[in-house]
């Protein structure tokens, strides 16, 4: 999102630029291999996920009404995973909860995510948006100390707080 930004004629200032820099840095951080940090194919899948998500969210900028191109992508998505799981799982077991589990993570949760975003999105220019996109892994960690307790590192707070201040530069208001 970030290249095509720039090719669109987007410029970040110079604290635009050390925030965009800041904000990578704390996410190169989050993700280096270490005990803490997640396996490096895992991490290289993220990456190739947040590249999706830049495309996705592009091409999404013009789509008309957020909530209702969302919930018809959601619908699609659905039905591909149904007949997915129809062919490829013959031998798994439905378990209530964990059905009830993938509706509230998928289609509540996960919808009003992407609905939100493409509310919001029309008002960033791409580059910002490119940059906001960089909290998710935060926000996922944050979820996981949360609600699974997991550790709260030193790590995960400084790259977080980097992450972070990173997109505070680059979205600030210019004066």
């Amino acid at each position: 999102m970030i290249g095509y930004g720039a090719w669109r004629g987007e410029r970040l200032d110079g604290m635009q630029m050390a925030g965009l820099t800041l904000a990578l840095a704390g996410l190169v951080g989050l993700l280096l291999p270490g005990l803490a940090s997640p396996p490096m194919q895992g991490a290289a899948l993220m990456l190739l996920a947040g590249a999706a998500w830049g495309v996705y969210s592009l091409r999404g900028r013009s789509a008309g009404d957020p909530t209702g191109v969302t919930a018809g992508n959601f619908q699609r998505a659905a039905l591909i995973s149904i007949l997915m799981s129809a062919l490829f799982s013959r031998s798994a077991a439905l378990n209530n909860m964990g059905v009830v589990y993938a509706i509230i993570s998928g289609a509540l949760t996960s919808g009003l995510g992407y609905a939100l975003w493409y509310t919001a999105l029309p008002g960033l220019k791409a580059t910002q948006a490119a940059t906001v996109q960089l909290s998710v892994p935060v926000i996922a960690a944050l979820g996981a100390v949360i609600l699974l307790g997991e550790p709260l590192s030193l790590r995960l707070v400084l790259a977080s707080a980097a992450i972070l201040g990173g997109i505070a530069l680059v979205i600030r208001r210019r004066k």
